[in-house]
């Protein structure tokens, strides 16, 4: 079945095309372009490999990788495909291995990736002869695995397939590091446990759904109902200066209600006045130090670093989600929630109770999984159409509101300016 092509009605982004999110060959390109040329993408914590040999087994793109961590301490990412026969050999999630081995044909590799076993490299003796073995220009040192670039800051690993990527520093940008200190301070972090979903949708729906103010408040029941989220609450909207990074930031009101007039939500119809909740510390909240940032005490911050994670900062609940494409249709979210070692235990049991708003049976995501998939039901069906983004108008900028789909437009102005190069 031929694909339509995607055609945009103006040179700005206000009116995205269906085909952007119904295309494959669009999303070939765009697997090449932003998860494996010129960009960072997220692997995971440190606190995920703490001890030398310890392994996680993660994606970048479409592509297979493993994080780990050496006998010095180093951490290292490399591709999960065998250097003899291509294989995806590592099919454990996480662990602990002194090196690394194929099953196929026990090729076995150092935890830095570097070819260190082939079984029958030199022949067989037999019958008082030689037979087989590798060629005598043999090297192992030309058939490691695929050896990617590795950045971490504030405990967090970045990875890139180009070794010829800006510093991590520079891809995000003065603005996003900012908000992005802010949550990993130096402080060491440990692994609260994990979420994972399928989601069948196309993968930039969610980058667009955390950089979309305009929906928390109207989709959400608990978001709206609690105060955690709402339209008028005192927030701002930053972008990095090529406006494909993100950061979301909201300031709850007192006493859970939102910083201006009530009559803001009564007409909403996820709002319930009534809702009382019968375990009442789920909104048991608790301000912490960190979050002062200069004369504000946000208490939500919602950072996208394109293309590939979120951090995320809901009042005590704090974790990382990863998104990891599968076709132009479906991408797997892993959620990584996570505290910190010095956390007292009634501060770690406090952010694991909030941990339940979000992952894919969570109060809040549960919402944006499915309104995701109903999307990408409509794309696939009338790929000629397109979407409207137009509130707070058709430019890009940051503001000081939540009122607007500036964020999006500013996504798809870098996403024209990558893939229509």
């Amino acid at each position: 079945m031929q694909e339509h092509p995607i055609h945009w009605e103006t040179q700005g982004t206000s009116r995205v095309p269906f085909a952007l999110y119904a295309n494959q060959d669009s999303h070939k390109k765009e697997l090449d372009r932003f998860f494996y040329k010129a960009h960072w993408s997220y692997v995971g914590l440190e606190a995920e490999v703490p001890n030398p040999g310890d392994f996680k087994r993660t994606a970048i793109g479409e592509r297979s990788v493993i994080m780990t961590r050496s006998q010095d301490g180093q951490i290292h990412v490399v591709e999960n495909v065998c250097a003899h026969r291509g294989m995806a050999f590592c099919r454990e999630r996480h662990g602990n291995k002194k090196e690394l081995v194929c099953p196929y044909h026990q090729w076995s590799y150092a935890l830095d990736g570097k070819l260190q076993g082939v079984p029958f490299r030199r022949g067989v003796r037999q019958d008082g002869k030689v037979n087989g073995g590798m060629p005598a220009d043999f090297d192992p040192k030309d058939h490691g695995l695929t050896s990617l670039k590795v950045a971490t800051r504030g405990g967090v690993v970045f990875a890139s397939f180009d070794h010829a990527v800006e510093s991590l520093e520079d891809f995000m940008g003065p603005t996003i590091l900012r908000y992005f200190d802010r949550l990993f301070n130096g402080r060491k972090l440990t692994i609260l446990g994990y979420n994972r979903q399928r989601i069948p949708g196309n993968w930039k729906l969610m980058q667009e759904n955390i950089k979309d103010p305009y929906h928390p408040g109207l989709l959400h029941t608990w978001f709206v109902t609690f105060g955690l989220w709402r339209a008028d609450n005192k927030s701002e909207l930053r972008m990095d200066e090529h406006h494909r990074h993100a950061a979301m930031i909201s300031t709850r009101g007192s006493a859970g209600q939102a910083a201006g007039d009530k009559a803001q939500v009564t007409q909403v119809s996820s709002f319930k006045a009534s809702m009382q909740l019968n375990d009442p510390s789920f909104l048991d909240i608790v301000p912490e130090p960190w979050w002062q940032l200069g004369d504000q005490m946000p208490t939500a911050v919602m950072m996208t670093l394109f293309p590939s994670v979120i951090f995320q900062q809901q009042v005590n609940s704090v974790s990382t989600r990863h998104i990891q494409p599968d076709g132009h249709g479906a991408f797997d979210f892993v959620w990584t929630h996570f505290g910190f070692e010095d956390d007292t235990p009634e501060m770690t049991e406090r952010r694991l109770r909030q941990a339940n708003l979000f992952g894919p049976a969570g109060f809040v995501s549960a919402d944006d999984g499915e309104v995701i998939e109903f999307s990408q039901q409509a794309f696939e069906s009338k790929p000629e159409h397109r979407m409207l983004v137009e509130l707070g108008g058709r430019d890009v900028g940051e503001t000081d509101h939540m009122v607007t789909e500036t964020l999006i437009r500013g996504m798809y102005e870098y996403w024209r300016k990558v893939m229509e190069d």
